[in-house]
């Protein structure tokens, strides 16, 4: 089962990074419901195993891209996210203090906290994609405006995956001319 899942995760955030055009430096957001991957109800199944298994197939995809992540933890933790102190750093953003367990927080963001080498919690951020696994509800941590991609990848193990990319809002009417790379 561990193998399906690495790769259907693999496939997800390959596709994701290459229709969303992230860049060395940009941001994914992940929700990860470990229950929904073994076929469980959000929140009631924790599984460690299944956490680890979507970390090792999707972070060496963003490291070699230079592109950060961005664990959402469980409504337990109002949806704090865990990241690099680099990232938080660069970005001027408000640490808050706790770490992520597996009933407080989810299996994932716990295992991205444990992998990460300087992790921290933050609250919120503006990610410039998103990839849901479980019905997690990352968008509150998406930048504007938010854009459904449809992934080859309908699920990883039993959880429906919900992808998006983001772009930069159309200002100045029907005038108005836009760089179509930005679309």
């Amino acid at each position: 089962m561990f193998d399906e899942i690495k790769s259907a995760a693999s496939a997800a955030v390959k596709e994701l990074v290459d229709v969303a055009k992230l860049d060395s430096g940009d941001l994914l957001v992940i929700g990860c419901s470990s229950s929904e991957i073994c076929g469980q109800k959000i929140g009631s199944d924790s599984s460690p195993d299944a956490a680890q298994a979507v970390f090792d197939a999707i972070y060496p995809i963003l490291k070699e891209k230079n592109i950060f992540i961005a664990a959402q933890c469980c409504e337990h933790l109002n949806r704090a996210l865990i990241v690099e102190k680099e990232l938080a750093t660069k970005l001027c953003l408000q640490q808050v203090n706790v770490v992520p367990q597996p009933k407080a927080g989810g299996s994932f963001a716990t295992c991205v906290y444990k992998n990460l080498e300087k992790p921290v919690a933050v609250e919120e951020i503006a990610a410039d994609a998103g990839l849901d696994i479980g019905s997690t509800l990352i968008g509150m941590h998406l930048k504007r405006v938010a854009v459904p991609v449809r992934l080859s990848v309908k699920q990883i193990g039993e959880a429906n995956i919900t992808a998006a990319r983001t772009r930069p809002k159309f200002i100045g009417g029907e005038r108005a001319a836009y760089d179509t790379k930005m679309l």
